[in-house]
């Protein structure tokens, strides 16, 4: 893989680089059962009349309800109604509180626990219609029993089914990309050291490149049709009567890139200066470019961008519509993450009227590998944006030792202030163009500070003393050298710099600033 503008940028510090899928949700949808009379004739195959439709739906419910509870008494896991909403921001997620009963349980692979709350869905309802003055099919939004089973998947890790109890049995699979990951490194005597969802070190980043380069082209249906099939005992009666099974879509999909680095204090470093770029540098062109679209007049869409600050560190996000992507640290990794919730943003390469076109691409878990490479060159144009962040470490260094005290040679000299007066003048004398060459001695200065002549010989000799005192001071903080055997100094290039750049921002960047913020 060819290493972008960030990584070149900062190869001391970067140990590689990762692409794979993070968050995975899949959704089930029986989609044979959707168009507007289909319910009605899977109901008249099975010998229901529309007035009995409620008690039908209610009895495939129970035998759901009871085929859900047979498989946590058959694995030992513990079923648990959750009255109250469990997320993360309310301090314990549904998935935290599962790992916590794995680890207490010591599941190694298999059924952890169950739970079960009652939330909205989208369902059938028979109602009647007062311009035919029948009982037809409709769709309405209502309340209904889900369960949530968590698993230990020998090749996904800890995953989640969501199911609902009432028809049509939407489904809902939520997979950890990193965990699927980690499992194939195991599978293949790959080493790494990992925190949570993040690896901090690959023994071989190219060989797991290729590894998750494998997987993101795996097929899906087969695998998510094991997970949710044993569940529901009605997919078997859909099925004989001609509905078909599932469905599978990616509903949403998150492409990260890992950048790791040798150690957290290393891009800690760089953090502020990454997070200001993406904040102040990267326009809505840049987004749209970003997530692989031109502006252009027809192009009608909202591109914001936001900046957070999470318990773990720094995020920025850039929203295009329902797409994201964003950048964020965790512990030791810089994560470029793209976010696919509509894919129909992006095209996808299609056999249409016997020839080859780029189509809008639809949610279909074929369309995976197209996800995967759509997010991957998504992350990689803005890793190489990234790359273009201005490295202001080395002058906060240089103001903040300006602003302090310094002790060189035993003598310890005060603090400048870039922005005094009589500093900046010192500044301004030392930096004159006729020293550049040749230098400059304590008169020079001291003519330069104080145009009018002496009044007196003890005003001249008082200074010449503070001169001398000022260019001690000068030299102290590095910012002139004295020219050996002679009583003659040279601004150093360091102080060029320092010096030149506190002009800089007292009469022109400052002042720019001022007026902009008006």
């Amino acid at each position: 893989m060819t290493a972008t503008a960030f990584e070149i940028v900062h190869q001391d510090q970067v140990l590689g680089k990762l692409t794979f899928f993070d968050r995975m949700i899949f959704k089930g949808h029986l989609t044979m059962l959707q168009p507007r009379l289909a319910m009605k004739a899977f109901l008249d195959r099975q010998g229901v009349l529309l007035k009995d439709f409620g008690a039908y739906a209610k009895q495939l419910t129970e035998d759901l309800k009871a085929r859900v509870g047979q498989a946590a008494a058959a694995a030992g896991a513990p079923y648990q109604y959750l009255g109250e909403t469990h997320t993360k921001a309310r301090g314990l997620s549904k998935e935290d509180l599962a790992r916590q009963i794995a680890a207490e349980r010591g599941v190694g692979e298999g059924l952890v626990c169950v739970f079960s709350a009652v939330e909205p869905c989208s369902s059938f309802d028979v109602a009647g219609n007062r311009g035919t003055h029948r009982l037809e099919v409709v769709r309405r939004r209502r309340k209904c029993l889900h369960f949530y089973l968590y698993y230990l998947h020998p090749e996904l890790g800890l995953c989640h089914v969501r199911l609902q109890s009432w028809l049509p049995f939407t489904v809902q699979v939520w997979v950890n990309g990193r965990e699927l990951l980690a499992h194939a490194l195991d599978a293949a005597g790959v080493g790494y050291v990992r925190h949570a969802n993040t690896f901090l070190n690959i023994d071989d980043w190219e060989r797991a490149q290729k590894i998750a380069n494998r997987l993101a082209r795996r097929s899906w249906p087969r695998l998510l049709d094991r997970l949710v099939r044993p569940l529901n005992p009605a997919l078997a009666t859909i099925a004989r009567a001609g509905f078909g099974g599932y469905y599978w879509v990616g509903d949403q999909v998150e492409v990260a890139t890992d950048v790791a680095f040798a150690a957290r204090p290393a891009l800690a470093a760089i953090l502020p200066d990454l997070i200001s770029h993406a904040t102040s540098r990267f326009s809505s062109e840049d987004v749209l470019r970003f997530l692989d679209r031109k502006l252009h007049p027809a192009l009608a869409v909202e591109v914001s961008t936001d900046t957070r600050r999470r318990p773990e560190g720094w995020r920025v996000k850039h929203r295009m519509e329902r797409n994201s992507i964003k950048v964020y640290d965790k512990v030791s990794v810089l994560r470029v993450e793209t976010t696919i919730n509509n894919p129909a943003q992006f095209r996808v390469l299609r056999v249409k009227d016997g020839r080859h076109q780029w189509c809008p691409m639809r949610k279909g878990v074929a369309n995976l590998p197209r996800y995967f490479q759509v997010g991957q060159s998504a992350n990689e144009r803005y890793l190489d944006a990234l790359g273009q962040a201005q490295d202001t470490r080395a002058g906060k260094t240089a103001l903040h030792r300006l602003c302090r005290p310094r002790t060189n040679r035993g003598h310890r000299h005060s603090r400048f202030n870039p922005v005094d007066q009589h500093d900046l003048a010192l500044f301004r004398a030392v930096l004159a163009g006729e020293h550049a060459i040749n230098g400059f001695r304590n008169k020079d200065i001291a003519q330069r500070l104080h145009p009018q002549p002496a009044t007196s010989r003890a005003e001249a000799n008082r200074r010449c003393a503070r001169t001398s005192r000022q260019i001690a001071k000068l030299r102290g903080h590095g910012l002139v050298g004295k020219i050996p055997k002679r009583r003659i100094y040279r601004v150093t290039p360091y102080g060029q710099r320092v010096m030149s750049a506190a002009l800089t921002m007292h009469d022109r960047d400052f002042p720019a600033a001022y007026t902009a913020a008006a």
